[in-house]
């Protein structure tokens, strides 16, 4: 009965109380945001005094939450080529997998979360943008063009247009990120078609049923409560939509197991010192790794989460897998 009270409790605070802070749109782009105000605040009350992991350390809930903003808030400007170095440039490659994986028809609303410095985001656009331009090709090459009527229909209505356009929300709790991921933006010429939102993955503020593909790329596993940030993800996804989480995750073959192991604890945070100056925070997402759960454990969790025909796909041996689900 308490736990209903609460349930009701925190969905009358959804609808009343939440606020999103829009950094930046692009043009074109209409966010639907619910507005917070102290949301956050009763969540963490609901869960006073429950302890989660940090790395291999034991902490509250209320801590590895700061903590786990101080670490990206220190890591922020030197994210990207520590990916590079840690990754041998590897992660490149997965992300490019993902969006093969994805496969987004042109006019896609994508919500990347905890998409920072805007890697999936700009995927995602190039990828759309450079089907959109093969489907005009092919029309072209077929000589299937709509008759005048129906041109001028859809002229008059804008559908054309709209049916081009791509969307993608950068939604990050981290501002610092989010900050590195909009100049990055400017640099490459992203204006258009992507915006940043500062938001909690766990109480995504959003409204239901917005967008067709959720992604969340190395990120998931530092949230507190990875259940209810599944449960937000389906929550804004639209009917049909398709969840798509890209991950460390367990190794099972033995001796790739202990390379990797070795290569883990001895080298990336020595990479973190010399690159970033910042060896505690390398640590920490070293050992964020092992305290995620393996493919099977999170295939269950997402299923338990509500979505349906959920699968996933080894990267590398396992060292990285995407799992993927539907919203039906």
């Amino acid at each position: 009965m308490a736990a209903s009270v609460r349930s009701i409790a925190r969905i009358v605070l959804s609808d009343s109380r939440r606020k999103a802070l829009v950094m930046s749109s692009g043009p074109g782009i209409n966010l639907t945001c619910r507005v917070e105000l102290g949301g956050s605040r009763f969540y963490n009350e609901d869960h006073a005094g429950r302890t989660t992991s940090f790395g291999f350390e034991t902490v509250s809930e209320e801590e590895k939450g700061e903590r786990v903003y101080k670490v990206f808030e220190s890591v922020a400007p030197k994210y990207d080529v520590m990916n590079d170095a840690m990754s041998l440039g590897v992660h490149r490659l997965w992300k490019d997998t993902l969006l093969r994986v994805m496969n987004p028809l042109p006019g896609a609303r994508l919500l990347d979360s905890a998409g920072g410095t805007g890697d999936i985001a700009f995927r995602f656009l190039n990828y759309t943008r450079s089907r959109h331009a093969l489907q005009q090709r092919a029309a072209l090459r077929s000589q299937q063009t709509p008759s005048w009527q129906d041109i001028s229909r859809d002229y008059a209505s804008g559908e054309r247009a709209v049916k081009a356009e791509s969307r993608v929300v950068v939604c990050d709790i981290n501002k610092e990120m989010l900050t590195v991921g909009k100049e990055k933006a400017e640099r490459l010429g992203f204006g258009a078609g992507v915006s940043w939102v500062v938001g909690d993955a766990e109480e995504l503020p959003f409204d239901d049923d917005q967008f067709d593909v959720y992604t969340v790329a190395f990120g998931i596993r530092n949230v507190t409560h990875i259940e209810q940030a599944l449960q937000e993800a389906l929550r804004v996804l639209k009917p049909g939509g398709r969840f798509l989480c890209l991950e460390f995750s367990k190794v099972s073959n033995p001796l790739l197991s202990s390379i990797y192991d070795a290569y883990s604890f001895q080298v990336i945070p020595v990479l973190g010192e010399v690159i970033a100056g910042d060896w505690k925070s390398y640590q920490y997402l070293v050992e964020s790794i092992r305290r995620f759960p393996d493919q099977e454990t999170f295939k269950a969790m997402i299923e338990d989460a509500g979505f349906f025909r959920v699968q996933y796909f080894n990267l590398t041996g396992g060292v990285v897998a995407i799992h993927s689900g539907f919203k039906l």
